[in-house]
């Protein structure tokens, strides 16, 4: 069982779940209510059947490629530890819970789970043939708030592409850090990258230029949609974490790589997602 929830990074959930929760809590400051809490147990297992789908697949996808990476050999299924075809069916067995379990919610949710599953699962192979990868990576989890607020309304609000980009451009600004360290194998493998095709510089740059993306597209949804003070001090938590990641990086390199891209992001998002919960509280 450990074996499982380390090949499929579950602390990893930190990212994306504090944005489900802000598209939920949207949901309800917009006058719908509380779902009852056999649904809100569908939801949220929703999400977790759908983060297992995307994390099995990807390490079934990439397991040659991570045997031959010195930071990646190391995996799972590189040291043998779970088998390629036992990911693989963990991947079809959530796919398949995470389908019934939309359908449970409502069907407009239904109608749009196979759409989710092909962009959490097509980013698995985009690093094969576009340095967009992650972008790609961006839009999986950007999905989030859209996702449970439509869980919970059956329908679509323009207003949270405000929020969904704010989480695009978060995650592929921080993604494109956590890619330097491989920059030097892509090349090597002919695998596509934004640090592989523009390097280092070019690369902290335009993640930094993201990041700032990420934290006006906050402000612009606190301003325009969902404002208070108190979610206000939230998203200025939320920008200090980020700005202090480049400013570390810029003055003491990658050493830190692994702290930002796990620690300070989770953190980060954790932060924005209680102080979007305690202002619907109060």
């Amino acid at each position: 069982m450990i074996s499982y929830l380390k090949l499929i990074k579950f602390s990893h959930t930190i990212f994306s779940f504090p944005f489900a929760l802000i598209g939920f809590l949207f949901a309800l400051d917009s006058g719908y209510e509380l779902p009852s809490w056999l649904t809100i147990t569908y939801i949220v297992l929703a999400i977790v059947f759908a983060r297992t789908a995307a994390m099995a697949f990807n390490r079934w996808a990439d397991w040659k490629i991570d045997l031959k990476n010195p930071r990646t050999k190391n995996r799972e299924i590189p040291k043998g530890i779970i088998k390629p075809k036992q990911a693989l069916n963990l991947t079809i067995i959530s796919s398949v819970i995470f389908i019934i379990l939309a359908g449970l919610i409502n069907e407009l949710c239904l109608w749009l789970s196979p759409l989710a599953l092909f962009i959490i699962l097509f980013y698995s192979y985009s690093k094969r043939f576009t340095y967009l990868t992650h972008f790609i990576l961006g839009i999986a989890l950007g999905i989030a708030p859209a996702a449970t607020y439509i869980a919970v309304t059956g329908s679509v609000d323009p207003q949270l592409i405000l929020l969904c980009l704010a989480v695009v451009f978060w995650v592929s600004g921080f993604d494109i850090i956590y890619s330097l360290q491989d920059q030097g194998f892509d090349n090597e493998n002919n695998l596509f990258s934004i640090p592989a095709k523009f390097g280092t510089k070019k690369s902290l740059r335009l993640s930094a230029v993201l990041h700032i993306m990420s934290i006006i597209m906050l402000f612009l949804f606190w301003l325009f949609v969902y404002n208070s003070y108190i979610s206000l001090i939230g998203i200025i938590l939320f920008a200090i974490m980020l700005i202090y990641q480049h400013i570390d990086i810029r003055k003491n390199g990658l050493k830190k790589i692994n702290l930002f891209f796990g620690i300070m992001n989770g953190s980060a998002s954790t932060i924005l997602g209680i102080f979007y919960l305690i202002d619907f509280l109060i």
